[in-house]
Parts: structure tokens; C-alpha cells; sequence
């Protein structure tokens, strides 16, 4: 208990998933909380399950599309907690209908996608470092993904700026750790939050699992506890750094997991 011990964050897309997992983690390791999603309701709802467990948080609504609303999501922080020292930028969008390859690609999706999962980085960011600046520092994580790591036969927008994410993170943790704010990113692989479980079929699943290092798939919790180190002062020599929280997949030969299979039969 304490890791995040007196620190305030705000945590974007915090209603489900990662950031839920992410909030209720910080909450319960001593951070005020300010949790922001498009579901305000979802937003709401965590933020009392925070209260109802001895911690202290608000649910408010967040655009992350919108300037201005990822703005009064950073003033309301700071008016309400009096500081913000931990910013995690976690929204992001994918459209498997419409973020295709390069040829076939929507490009209104390409600007969207670049819009809320790349441009709300850079806002928050902008927006938020200015009191870390005040208040002695502050740490900022964002969420990237495998993504922007390898190829696809789809998501071209979804893994472009998921890349630039990654980039991004070093350019901010250059620009600004002379004035003690660090800024890192996490990228995960294939993550069970409800709306992979709801998405993705046993046959998907089974294919991840097979090329998975660890014989298992990563939960919310994976994420929220790597974000958490990073927020607190245990990683507070740690900057511009992605941290790869995909469970091995994409480590090893991509022939492995074929290959024992053949050595298998072979030995049979």
C-alpha cells in the first residue's frame, strides 16, 4: 500500500478495461483519482466504486477527440486535487471495417484514428506538463501497442499511430526531464478486457495463444500494475521508455511454435 502515496492522476478511457484496472490500482496504492471516458455514466460508476473502497476519485466526461474537452479534463484535475503528477493518456480507437490495408484504407478513419489516438497524447501532454512543471514534477504514461511494433494485413491507421506514440513519448521525456517529469508508454499485446472477450472468438484466441511465450493471456491487470510502477517513484530513473507487456508473443523465431509441433509428430 502507498506506492502512489499523495500523487493525483488522471486517467483517460478509464471507464473499462486497462484504465479501469489502471484507476482502481492507483486509487488503491494512495493516488486521488480523476477518471475520464466518453462513457461518463461508466465514468461515474468507478470513481464510487473507488469511494466505496476508501479511496477518493471523480468520474467526469472526456472527448478525446476534442481539444478543448481534454483541457477541462486536466483543469478539473488540478482545481479539484489541487495538483496533477501522474497523466495516463489511454484512449485509443480501432476499426477493423474501416482501417484496412493501405489501398483499401477509409482515410477519414486514418484522420480520426490519428486524431484521438495520437493528437489527444500530445494535448494532454501539452496541457498537463505545465502544472507538473509547478508542482516539481510528475510522471506521464501512454498507452501504445504491439501495433506500432510489426505489420498487419489490416488497422495501417491503428498501428501508424501507435508507432508515433512511441516516438512521441521519447520526444516529451527529452523536452521536459530536466524538469523532473518522466514520460514512458506501455504497449500491449493481446489483452482480455470485456471488449476482446466480446470480439475475438475461441478460434482467435487459440491462434494468439499459440504463438504466446507464456502459456496464457494477459488480463487488464498486466497493464494497470506496469502503469502503476511507472507512476511511481520506484521507476523515477526510467524515461522515454516503452515497456512491452505482451506475455513473449512477439519475441521469439515466428517458425517456433510450427517447429515443435513438427518435432513432436516427428518423435511420435
Amino acid at each position: 500500500m502507498g506506492r502512489v502515496q499523495g500523487k493525483v492522476a488522471l486517467v483517460t478511457g478509464g471507464a473499462s478495461g486497462i484504465g479501469l484496472s489502471t484507476a482502481a490500482l492507483l486509487a488503491k496504492e494512495g493516488a486521488k483519482v480523476v477518471i475520464a471516458d466518453f462513457n461518463m455514466e461508466g465514468a461515474r460508476e468507478a470513481a464510487e466504486n473507488i469511494k466505496a473502497n476508501g479511496g477518493d476519485a471523480f468520474g467526469i466526461f472526456l472527448d478525446a477527440g476534442d481539444e478543448n474537452s481534454i483541457k477541462e479534463a486536466i483543469e478539473f484535475t488540478v482545481k479539484n486535487f489541487g495538483k496533477i503528477s501522474v497523466l495516463f493518456n489511454n484512449v485509443g480507437l480501432t476499426n477493423l471495417k474501416k482501417d484496412l490495408d493501405v489501398v483499401n484504407i477509409d482515410l477519414d478513419e486514418w484522420d480520426r484514428l490519428m486524431n484521438v489516438n495520437l493528437k489527444s497524447v500530445l494535448i494532454g501532454s501539452k496541457f498537463a506538463i505545465p502544472h507538473m512543471i509547478e508542482a516539481g514534477g510528475g510522471s506521464i504514461i501512454n498507452t501504445a501497442s504491439m501495433a506500432g511494433f510489426t505489420g498487419d494485413t489490416i488497422r495501417a491507421a491503428y498501428g501508424a499511430s501507435k508507432a508515433a506514440v512511441v516516438n512521441l513519448t521519447k520526444y516529451i521525456a527529452t523536452q521536459y526531464g530536466k524538469d523532473k517529469i518522466r514520460c514512458n508508454a506501455v504497449a500491449p499485446g493481446l489483452i482480455l478486457t470485456p471488449a476482446a472477450k466480446n470480439n475475438m472468438t475461441p478460434e482467435v484466441l487459440d491462434i494468439f495463444a499459440k504463438y504466446n511465450t507464456l502459456p496464457y493471456h494477459g488480463e487488464p491487470d498486466d497493464i494497470g500494475y506496469t502503469v502503476l510502477f511507472l507512476a511511481s517513484d520506484e521507476s523515477k530513473f526510467i524515461t522515454g521508455q516503452t515497456i512491452q507487456v505482451e506475455g513473449g508473443h512477439y519475441i521469439a523465431n515466428p517458425s517456433v511454435p510450427d517447429f515443435n509441433e513438427y518435432m513432436k509428430k516427428a518423435q511420435s
